[in-house]
């Protein structure tokens, strides 16, 4: 069993539940979202990310923190919940909101939908280029002072982003996109700068999100490492991630059982030091 890994002053398992694809247009009946999730917790997962904004449109806000309450509400498990403001869901685009007078009344919905007096881990869902992200931030800072919540993160960020907001309130988490196709956070810097610091990295589209997820179940590296040591080209993508850094956490979208399952399942893998070197040579340039 691979090791917790550390989110500010919380342990979790080093894989989360990304619980996105529960609320999606291709939504599945609240029943089945909601043994997803108990199986999720079944399994010993202990983060699930979620964000007021995984839902439909501005009418279904809240609708994927409502579902993870609901399931709560029947659980005695300890679970840090994640939850993001910043985004608004105009007829189903996504567009920026993060004003602080936004984000304090998106802190103060998610409060409800959630059911919850505080907040576990509240980031901020982008910078929005219409408002200093110092003016965003501060917000977050108003809201933890105030007691909302406990922590405070941020996503879609580069590492001069990273540090202007810790430079005002501590950050505890960066949720970036990273995938083996697409290793960005290795690239730009932004894992490095997580690692040193001792800052959770929350990886989210793990196995490539609806843009990827194809092409790494037939990436021929993927393959090759899975037939090794008996995983499928997607466990071994998290296996990657997860020996990329001691602060990855990665965060696997699932809407059937037979995906958290598997996802679950990488919590007892761990790559050999060879294929480890073998899956790098295959996806980081140079």
């Amino acid at each position: 069993m691979l090791p917790s890994r550390a989110l500010g002053d919380r342990l979790v398992r080093p894989i989360g539940l990304g619980a996105m694809p529960l609320s999606s247009r291709k939504r599945p009946s609240e029943a089945d979202a909601l043994a997803v999730l108990d199986a999720a917790l079944d399994a010993g997962i202990d983060l699930i990310d979620t964000a007021d904004v995984y839902c439909i449109n501005n009418g279904d806000l809240g609708h994927n923190e409502r579902l993870i309450a609901a399931c709560l509400r029947r659980r005695s498990a300890r679970v840090l919940v994640a939850t993001k403001g910043g985004l608004r869901r105009p007829r189903g685009a996504w567009t920026s909101a993060a004003h602080p007078d936004q984000l304090k009344a998106a802190c103060e919905a998610s409060l409800r939908a959630l059911a919850s007096e505080r907040i576990d881990l509240y980031q901020l869902h982008a910078p929005d280029d219409t408002v200093p992200l110092a003016d965003s931030v501060g917000a977050l800072a108003e809201l933890q002072a105030a007691g909302k919540i406990a922590a405070i993160g941020l996503s879609n960020v580069s590492v001069a982003e990273i540090e202007l907001a810790r430079s005002i309130v501590p950050i505890v988490s960066v949720q970036n996109r990273f995938n083996p196709l697409d290793p960005s956070p290795i690239t730009d810097g932004v894992l490095d700068w997580c690692t040193r610091n001792g800052v959770g990295f929350l990886a989210y589209s793990p196995v490539g999100g609806s843009e990827e997820y194809a092409l790494i179940g037939r990436h021929p590296a993927l393959i090759e490492v899975g037939r090794r040591i008996g995983a499928s080209p997607y466990q071994v993508a998290l296996a990657w991630l997860l020996a990329c850094s001691p602060v990855v956490i990665p965060i696997p979208g699932a809407s059937k059982l037979s995906s958290v399952h598997s996802s679950a399942a990488v919590m007892d893998m761990e790559l050999s030091a060879s294929d480890k070197v073998f899956l790098d040579h295959a996806f980081l340039p140079g």
